[in-house]
């Protein structure tokens, strides 16, 4: 799922996430779910049941054989479902025949994708968090140090580098919020069979839905979501924002951290920034990261939207189109939220280079402009501000405490 180019500018953890192992394993997880809760209300016998549970172990199967047979097959469901019923075969012949019943490939492909999607915005909530308490408590030691504001890439006037931080802080907090509403909306099992209607479960696939979603700890959609898509593409939508903020902030912290400004700088550690052919540079990698990130999240996200007109029940390559985006930009945005999660709480900020700056820059005013716009002094008008931004960024951030979690009803 990554090549040398792109697997620097993500996570380990994404990279095993979206792995061809640990996808089948959540395939094979979706269909010991589905005969656990077909058994549960009487679909299939339960000695099918626990035949089909007991052969969902992915350490059983040829995952590069299954992977090279989808190519041929259109779908990655096709051959993990006749290998799963070989299989399950060899132990109960009579419970291969209740392997997958009633459900079609876009139900296992989406709930499998549903619970990797759900692990992996787990792991960027929680570095969303690691880098707002970084940045607040920034803002809070900085509140009254005045740093030289700039707008349209020229010399504005003072702010506190407190308020600064408490602004980077913010997009972030609000991101964090709208994730896990979308994640709450979007994290669903999808079970809707051949067109949607289920019609091979005898009036009982709500049932069996209530019962995978409750085992697989996922929502249970009170409809099919084969070709509408809204709600799962909202989702993709706010990582996309997600990493643009992060990409704004990366882009100050970078234009600050610049040899002729000097403000700022990346933590300092072995094998981190360094150059091979110039010793005195420090490359501002976690800037890097986030800046690559936000280069290319908007085309994944402009790919999503554009696959959402899909043909009828189920899609005729759209959806896949959609699939194939997916991974990527997960890989993007937790990428850059872990680098900018690590960097952040090790900034080096420079006040003294701060402070030089602007008396540079004010020397070479007229008295009164300088004395109007160039005071330091004006940096304590924004420590207020500065410290009362961070008090509501932090009462946003606490909305999202687990033991707050908004519950969303089907």
């Amino acid at each position: 799922m990554s090549s040398i180019f792109e697997g620097f500018l993500s996570t380990p953890e994404i990279l095993d996430a979206f792995s061809e192992r640990n996808f089948l394993d959540a395939m094979l997880r979706f269909e010991a779910s589905l005969a656990r809760a077909q058994a549960g209300v009487g679909l299939i016998p339960e000695a099918a049941a626990q035949s089909i549970i007991g052969t969902c172990k992915v350490e059983l199967f040829d995952v590069a054989k299954i992977v090279r047979e989808s190519g041929r097959a259109g779908s990655i469901a096709i051959p993990l479902v006749k290998s799963l019923k070989e299989t399950v075969g060899l132990f109960n012949k009579d419970a291969a025949g209740y392997v997958h019943f009633g459900s079609t490939s876009q139900d296992v492909i989406d709930t499998a994708l549903a619970l990797v999607t759900r692990n992996a915005v787990n792991l960027i909530e929680a570095d969303i968090r690691k880098a707002v308490a970084a940045l607040l408590v920034l803002a809070r030691r900085h509140a009254a140090d005045p740093v030289l504001a700039r707008t349209l890439m020229q010399p504005a006037s003072v702010t506190s580098f407190g308020f600064k931080c408490a602004g980077w802080a913010a997009p972030l907090a609000r991101s964090l919020l709208r994730l896990r509403a979308a994640g709450d909306n979007a994290l669903a099992v999808q079970l809707g069979g051949a067109v949607g209607t289920l019609a091979q479960m005898k009036g009982k696939g709500p049932q069996v839905t209530a019962h995978m979603a409750a085992d697989l700890k996922l929502k249970a959609s009170a409809f099919p979501w084969h070709t509408q898509r809204d709600e799962w593409v909202a989702l993709g939508c706010e990582l996309g924002l997600l990493v643009g903020s992060l990409g704004k902030i990366a882009k100050d912290i970078s234009l600050m951290g610049q040899y002729e400004v000097g403000e700022l700088a990346e933590p300092a550690e072995p094998g981190r920034g360094g150059s091979s052919a110039m010793p005195h540079k420090r490359n501002p990698v976690a800037c890097m990261v986030a800046l690559a990130a936000a280069a290319r999240a908007p085309q994944r996200v402009a790919a999503l939207l554009a696959t959402m007109p899909q043909e009828h029940e189920r899609a005729l390559g759209n959806w896949q189109a959609e699939l194939a985006e997916w991974p990527g930009l997960l890989m993007s945005a937790h990428g850059s939220v872990r680098a900018m999660a690590h960097a952040l709480p090790g900034l080096q900020v420079d006040t003294k280079r701060m402070r030089a700056n602007l008396d540079t820059l004010r020397a070479e005013l007229p008295q009164d402009a300088a004395d109007e716009w160039f005071n330091p002094e004006l940096a304590g008008l924004a420590a207020g501000q500065a410290h009362a931004q961070a008090d509501a960024v932090q009462a946003l951030v606490s909305q999202t405490d687990d033991n707050k979690r908004t519950k969303v009803t089907p």
